[in-house]
């Protein structure tokens, strides 16, 4: 009942100041700020969308042009409030009116830069929807609790309620501008992880492998600073944190011993250069390509469109076939079988014959074809080509080269054998 008394006397003193001759002087000024930050709005608008197109190559200054857009109405309205009111106050006339309207603005620029930029940081998802309302409702909040005159008493509660951890003062006000720094400094390293990753990505000097481990590198040490300048930011001295140390060492040791070991296994992997980013590989049945190498896993993407994540302890400690480690080129070997009614230098000049013609298969090695044993059921041929591009599949070209071989020897009337065997029936 007794906030709802004082929001009454608040507004009806809201009230009478508007319906008097000052108010109303004060309401047509508001109303011709507002006229003139709209055209301002309007020109700030044109001017960077003119500008826009020769910084397409630059992310931040992309973003700063397109979040002044967002926050130009309410900054350029404030900005004549504030002329207004020097002029109005010169005068002796009242300003309160004015006083009011000078939150509600920065309010609304807040809001619209913090939502714009969390949109742009982050991915949409309705987690961000439900914060970006969350931000909203807690700054208009603050305002209301200012212009009601609250604001001090609250955040004086705010800090009553605390405890000391050494010689850290530590309250529920501190916790709450911990967490609005560490979202702030976060914001901010994510943003220059883009950064450093779009310059890396343009650079023709920095190979893929190494522009992943400058990607790991930044996000690490950015990120862990983004928490050391927000603990300091807050005041809170890290020499009071000592004490978690060991349990923390504990929790690492035991509950978050495989997250670690992968984490160290990703950086052998960027500094061995073993595997990179376009790498064929094989591991166990698993056969793709390398798309990404993550802090914790390595994505590889196979024949089937299939992205599977691979824990980058498993690349260290396994057998890995890299097939484009140092050489991309690949042999591929088809073994075929004739009868021995058939004459195998025709055979093999045929199978030389429709490996040279396919399109992937390489000049240089040249294509061999060899006789490698007389089997039960017929003559063993293998035909050997070599191929540049693995991460265009082999089985492809194994399938394509099959098929012409099997044409060729149709047509020339060479025969592929079954499994033969002779039985003898013994009679006693």
């Amino acid at each position: 009942m007794e906030i709802f008394n004082t929001l009454l006397e608040l507004f009806q003193s809201w009230f009478n100041q508007f319906t008097t001759i000052k108010g109303s002087l004060q309401l047509g000024t508001v109303v011709g700020c507002g006229v003139l930050a709209y055209f301002t709005h309007s020109s700030w608008q044109n001017l960077m969308t003119r500008l826009l197109s020769d910084w397409q190559s630059h992310a931040f200054v992309q973003f700063l042009m397109r979040g002044s857009e967002r926050i130009a109405f309410p900054m350029s309205m404030l900005l004549y409030l504030i002329v207004a009111r020097f002029v109005l106050a010169q005068v002796g006339l009242n300003v309160l009116v004015l006083d009011i309207f000078t939150p509600l603005l920065l309010s609304l620029a807040a809001v619209q830069f913090i939502v714009y930029t969390l949109r742009k940081s982050f991915a949409p998802s309705p987690a961000l929807h439900a914060w970006e309302g969350v931000i909203s409702l807690t700054i208009w909040g603050v305002v209301a609790l200012h212009l009601i005159g609250w604001l001090p008493d609250v955040l004086k509660t705010l800090d009553d309620l605390a405890f000391d951890l050494g010689d850290t003062h530590f309250s529920v006000l501190t916790f709450i501008k911990l967490v609005l720094s560490i979202v702030i400094f976060f914001i901010a390293a994510t943003w220059l992880i883009r950064l450093i990753e779009s310059r890396a990505a343009r650079s023709p000097y920095i190979s893929a492998s190494m522009r992943v481990g400058m990607t790991k590198v930044s996000k690490f040490a950015l990120y862990f600073l983004a928490i050391i300048f927000a603990l300091n930011t807050v005041g809170i001295d890290l020499t009071s944190l000592a004490v978690f140390s060991g349990a923390v060492g504990v929790g690492i040791g035991f509950g978050l011993q495989k997250i670690f070991s992968n984490f160290i296994s990703g950086f052998i992997l960027l500094f061995d250069r073993s595997i990179r980013p376009g790498d064929v590989i094989s591991i166990g049945s698993r056969f793709g390509w390398v798309q990404a190498l993550q802090a914790r896993y390595v994505v590889v993407r196979d024949r089937d469109g299939v992205e599977v994540l691979i824990p980058n302890e498993n690349l260290i400690t396994s057998e890995v076939t890299n097939w484009s480690y140092s050489d991309r080129s690949v042999r591929i070997k088809l073994p075929v079988q004739i009868s021995y009614r058939d004459d195998p230098e025709q055979a093999m000049a045929l199978m030389l014959e429709c490996g040279q013609q396919h399109p992937r298969v390489l000049k240089d090695p040249p294509v061999v074809c060899r006789l490698l044993n007389f089997a039960d059921s017929g003559i063993e041929l293998e035909l050997r080509v070599w191929i540049r591009d693995p991460e265009s599949g082999i089985g492809n070209v194994r399938s394509d080269i099959n098929l012409a071989i099997w044409k060729q020897f149709k047509a020339n009337n060479i025969t592929i054998p079954y499994p033969q065997r002779d039985v003898r029936l013994l009679q006693e």
